[in-house]
Formats: C-alpha cells, sequence, structure tokens
C-alpha cells in the first residue's frame, strides 16, 4: 500500500520539463529498447479484455512504442503528447498505419470531444497536481463511452517507498463512479489496472 502521507506534486510537471527531457533524448526512458518497458507493453496489450476495439485514446503516447500494439487490436487509435519532438518521432515510427493520429496535446486542458471504447494512459498521471488529476480523471471517464475499457499502467516505487507512485494515482482512478475493475496485475515494476466503464451509464 502507498503511504497515506504521500500525497500528488503540488504543481503539475511543466511541459518545459518534459521538452528537455526530448531534447537531451530521442527516447528519455528507453520505451523503445528497456526490457522492463517492452515487458510492460506485452503485459498490457495482452491484458486487454476484448480482441478487438473500435477507437483507442492514448495520452501521453511518447514515441508510439505502445500505440503500434494498440493499433493492432484497433480500428482507430487517436494518440498524443504534450512534447512536439516525442509527436513527431512517432508519427515518423507509424506513417504506415492509417488508421493512426498523433497529435500535440497539454492533458488536462487539450482532451479530445471524441469519445472512446478504449482509454489506455500509463506513466502519467503521477505527473499531474491534485487539481489536474482529479480534472483529466473526470475527463477521461466522460470520454470512455459505456462497457468501455480503460487501461492504466504506472511504475511502482518499490525501492523508496512512501512515494506518489502508480498504486496511489490507481486508487485514485478506481474510486470513479460508474467503474469496475475487471484485472488487477502488480509486480516488481509497474501496476495495471482494466476499468470498464458501466454498461448501463
Amino acid at each position: 500500500m502507498t503511504d497515506a502521507a504521500a500525497g500528488p506534486p503540488r504543481a503539475t510537471a511543466s511541459q518545459e520539463h518534459f521538452i528537455g527531457l526530448y531534447l537531451a533524448k530521442t527516447d528519455p526512458w528507453d520505451n523503445a529498447t528497456s526490457w522492463h518497458n517492452r515487458r510492460k507493453y506485452a503485459v498490457t496489450l495482452a491484458s486487454l479484455p476484448r480482441e478487438r476495439y473500435r477507437s483507442a485514446y492514448e495520452p501521453g503516447c511518447s514515441i508510439g512504442m505502445l500505440t503500434r500494439g494498440l493499433a493492432a487490436r484497433c480500428d482507430e487509435v487517436l494518440a498524443v503528447d504534450c512534447v512536439a519532438e516525442a509527436v513527431g518521432t512517432a508519427r515518423a515510427e507509424l506513417r504506415d498505419l492509417s488508421h493512426v493520429r498523433v497529435e500535440t496535446a497539454m492533458l488536462p486542458a487539450d482532451l479530445p470531444a471524441a469519445t472512446f471504447d478504449l482509454i489506455v494512459i500509463g506513466d502519467l498521471l503521477y505527473y499531474l497536481s491534485a487539481a489536474d488529476l482529479e480534472e483529466l480523471l473526470d475527463g477521461l471517464v466522460q470520454r470512455l463511452e459505456p462497457g468501455g475499457d480503460l487501461v492504466a499502467v504506472h511504475f511502482r516505487d518499490r525501492l523508496t517507498g512512501g512515494t506518489y507512485d502508480g498504486a496511489a494515482v490507481h486508487e485514485a482512478l478506481a474510486g470513479r463512479p460508474g467503474l469496475a475493475r475487471v484485472i488487477q496485475h502488480e509486480d516488481e515494476w509497474f501496476r495495471l489496472d482494466v476499468l470498464r466503464r458501466d454498461a448501463g451509464e
């Protein structure tokens, strides 16, 4: 369990912070080469309850490594990131997939108008202030169609302990009315939850 004293940052991590990471390195988190990340993507895709989805939304897509896997399971994918450099790399990596759009968006301000039957968000929520987290979670649930699946996968800080990590943001998400957890996975590296919106809503 996460230390009760752990809370979200006072301010959301700035766009400039992430821009600096991508200017220093094209793939700041080694998404394309790290075994931990490649395994995380494989577990995420294997955890999708349905073989096929109509429309997926992936906030915080980075350079598009998970996006390609989602594209194989979805008729349409909208992937977004706040850093133009990341978006450019993802577009280049995914240029062969005409049903995938990669756009620049700063969340929670730039949430799309569309609705989706699949939303996948990874390693993003713990960068948000309490107010921005609440706004984004509300916005994601509103854009998730009845019966749709919301997949969250975030790093667990088991080494330090008591930090605001994946366990905390996943509990905040699971507490949203109208969502039921259908899958949970947790190991020494990350936590994954699949939450389904009540089909009767």
